[in-house]
């Protein structure tokens, strides 16, 4: 055992990005964009990171849960990323190794992959083996809360950037008001921007059937969470009848509704989020999944994490941008002409800014 190694202290922070006002997509408003950051120290002095996106949301939950999970955690091997996963799942199965605790594993990990690409001085991307440098980005948030000034220009500054795809949310009351809205951003970014909705699970079948439908002629390049996410056969139902690419897989803790989606050929991209799904090995193996029935992966939200990874993958195709934690953050990561570019720094490449952290 190399004690150098060995995990000596956990430590839990809270960071907040700026919001001037609250954002609502179809099943939630946001008053809060906030972090949970975790920092783990090795033996040796080496600080690994990660962080969680929480919003306003059970904010002692999570603090509790990452605390209950502490002890686990310290004395462990920092490269034995495996060994606590399996140890971790093993000290959840009573209360449900989804959810919550599943996001613990997610941010436990994350955070042991940093401080052990940091020990061996590389970037994480460079020691998975590389498919790609760079990886093209599309710009999300396109809220229903946003008058269709603010989606327009918001949609516009995407386009300015270079991003070739910006995602517009729907499931307002009246489909029709959604439809709206995607013919206004179809004027304004024109005919070579690729448009994709995003309904949050906050439509029923029929409705969202009526909007795929209507929409055909704006050449939407994908429908995100249409309905629930269990509702598997009604995934299966959209797709036969009006043919659209339906993507799906930021709410999966697990890999089998990926599997149950596939053998209704009801799937067309694969959205895993790292922090709900556990973490590296997880995401990846969801990918591997998704490679052997021909399905590309543009992941959930955390572009920092996932522009690595995607780097590595044959069939990553592309990430989720926000700048919400760029002003956080020590090095936000380089985005030219809409693509973004892995770091070059060891590990995940960045750290937050201890001027924005709260110790919780």
């Amino acid at each position: 055992m190399n004690k150098e190694l060995q995990i000596k202290q956990i430590e839990i922070f809270k960071a907040v990005s700026v919001l001037k006002k609250p954002i609502s997509d179809a099943t939630h408003t946001l008053t809060e964009i906030s972090f949970v950051v975790l920092r783990l120290k090795l033996d040796n002095g080496i600080i690994g990171e990660s962080y969680l996106l929480s919003f306003q949301y059970s904010a002692e939950a999570i603090k509790g849960a990452l605390k209950d999970c502490r002890e686990a955690v310290i004395g462990q091997q920092v490269n034995e990323t495996g060994v606590v996963f399996a140890k971790l799942n093993q000290l959840h199965e009573y209360f449900g190794q989804n959810g919550l605790l599943r996001w613990v594993q997610g941010a436990i990990n994350i955070a042991m992959w940093d401080a052990w690409g940091k020990y061996l001085q590389q970037p994480l991307w460079k020691l998975w083996g590389t498919c790609k440098v760079k990886v093209p980005l599309y710009g999300s948030g396109g809220w229903i809360s946003y008058t269709t000034d603010e989606l327009i220009e918001e949609v516009t500054k995407y386009v300015q950037r270079g991003f070739k795809a910006v995602k517009v949310k729907v499931g307002l009351p009246n489909w029709k008001s959604d439809l709206e809205r995607l013919q206004a951003v179809r004027k304004a970014v024109g005919d070579e921007v690729n448009i994709m909705m995003d309904a949050n699970q906050g439509m029923h079948l029929p409705e969202a059937i009526q909007l795929a439908n209507a929409a055909n002629d704006l050449n939407i390049y994908w429908f995100e969470e249409p309905v629930h996410h269990e509702n598997f056969d009604g995934f299966k139902t959209l797709k036969t009848q009006t043919g659209i690419s339906l993507a799906m897989g930021e709410r999966e803790f697990n890999n089998q509704p990926l599997i149950e989606l596939i053998k209704r050929k009801a799937i067309d991209i694969w959205q895993p989020d790292i922090l709900r799904i556990g973490g590296v090995e997880a995401w990846k193996e969801s990918a591997s999944i998704a490679a052997g029935f021909h399905i590309p992966v543009l992941p959930h939200y955390y572009k920092d994490y996932d522009v690595p990874l995607l780097c590595t993958i044959p069939n990553g195709v592309g990430a989720e941008s926000f700048d919400w934690i760029d002003s956080l953050i020590d090095h936000p990561m380089l985005i030219k002409d809409g693509f973004a570019y892995p770091h070059e720094q060891a590990g995940w490449g960045f750290n937050f800014i201890d001027a924005y952290l709260q110790k919780i």
